[in-house]
This record gives C-alpha cells, structure tokens and sequence, in this order.
C-alpha cells in the first residue's frame, strides 16, 4: 500500500495537478490538507473516475481535510469524538482503507507563540492524543498522515537559527507532537530518510525552494504494526516544480501486506 499525504493549498486551484500526480505516483491512500472547499464543492466524481473514494470535511475558503483511496474507504468519522463541542474548523477526517485507519490531519498553524491561536493548537493535538487512548489501539495499523505544521526536529528545518522563538519548533510544540508519537506511533518516513534536511514546505518568497530553504512539517505518523512494514518513502519535490505548485511536496510512505 502506498499512503501519500499532500497539503494542496487550495484544491480548486490544484485539481489539474493532483490529478496528474495522481496518474503517475500511483498512490493508494492520498490524504489531502487545505482543500479550501465546502464539502458540496469538493470534487468527489472527478476522484471516482480515477478509481478513489473519498471522504471530506470542508467549510469553504480555509482548511479542509480528505482522504482518497482505492482499496476501499469506511467507517468515515470526522473531529474527535470526545463529546466535546466539536472543532469550529474543518482540520481532521478519518476513515478505515485497506485495513489501515486513517487520518487526515491538519494542525493549526499557531500563528505566534503565546498567541490564542497557538494555546488552540496545542489544545488541537492534546484532543488528538486523547482519541488515540479513547478509540484506537497501537497494536492496529493506524497511520495519521497530514501537515502537522511542527517540525520534528533541528535536522527538520534549514537553519534553526532563523527560527528562534517562533512557531513551528517551540518546545511546547514539540512536546505536543512528541507525546502523540509516544503513544505508539512511528515517524514512518524517518524510519527509512534519516539523514537531515529532507523539507516538504518551501515559502513562496525569496526563491526559498530553489535555495532549499524548508522544512519538513508533514509527516505520516505510523503505528509500530505499519512502520515494521515500511519499504520505501520519498518526498516528491517534481510536485512543487512548474506551474502554480502548492508550497508543500507530497510525502509518501510504501508499506507492504502483513
């Protein structure tokens, strides 16, 4: 099974080059960050005809979650489940493909340190964390694949000098994702790409892709069952080269049956 994970950055302006990626990585699992449209508005027909279900949380302008999948797409449920009130914003979708639950995932930005965005998201990934231990099993295959908007580690960012009390790479950040991944989850893609200064985020401005100025903020998180199986992983940067490209590259992770 190969899972992809890509933040698309508007998929309505994307569509033609998620659908060319599409034909030749040959993904079988594609989670989908910041589709920036209403669910009624999300090009579900346009998937099927390429062989994908899908399912998708939206709300129009911003954010918006969706998984594709072409070994089957079930048990779709969307946010926590926690009984809390549920997220104002369209950020995490799940369903079952494969045999594998999957997650699409995408974490608040967190604007500013101490900002109210930030305290959002760090109450965004504690909620996460908590429905892993409520409604999941580490020893399942679970993969919660999406922008995380932190990046791991110093190796994850091209000069962590330039980031110094921001966003991003905080502790408090960083502890947030650590306590997710000691659940019983893996960074697959590290299992196999573990030299340094991989990115899957370039800005925009300055010709920081070009400059390999980025970072690696989208990652597939794995369960231990599925991280075993890994094979091969790989960030396309071909798919942030050319013509109106978002600014992240798809992550993919290759995983063998069990």
């Amino acid at each position: 099974m190969r899972i992809a994970t890509w933040n698309v950055n508007s998929l309505n302006a994307r569509l033609g080059r998620v659908e060319e990626w599409l034909a030749y990585a040959q993904p079988d699992v594609v989670c989908l960050q910041e589709t920036k449209l209403a669910d009624e508005a999300f090009p579900g027909l346009t998937f099927q005809a390429l062989g994908y279900d899908t399912a998708h949380v939206g709300e129009g302008r911003w954010n918006g979650v969706a998984i594709l999948s072409r070994v089957g797409l079930t048990d779709v449920e969307v946010g926590f489940g926690d009984g809390h009130a549920d997220d104002a914003e369209a950020r995490l979708v799940w369903a079952t493909c494969g045999g594998v639950r999957v997650a699409s995932a995408y974490v608040p930005n967190g604007r500013e340190v101490g900002h109210d965005h930030f305290r959002y998201k760090l109450d965004w990934l504690a909620r996460l964390r908590g429905h892993l231990e409520a409604r999941c099993d580490p020893a399942d295959d679970i993969a919660i694949c999406g922008d995380f908007n932190i990046a791991p580690t110093d190796d994850d960012v091209w000069d962590p000098t330039a980031f110094v009390g921001a966003t991003h790479v905080s502790e408090p950040e960083r502890a947030a994702l650590r306590s997710i991944v000691d659940w019983g989850l893996v960074d697959a893609f590290r299992v196999l790409q573990p030299e340094p200064r991989l990115y899957t985020w370039w800005d925009y401005r300055a010709g920081n892709f070009h400059k390999h100025k980025g970072m690696r903020i989208d990652l597939v998180l794995a369960s231990r069952s599925l991280a075993d199986r890994a094979s091969f992983a790989t960030i396309d940067r071909n798919a942030r080269k050319g013509k109106l490209p978002s600014d992240h590259a798809p992550l993919l992770v290759d995983v063998a049956d069990r």
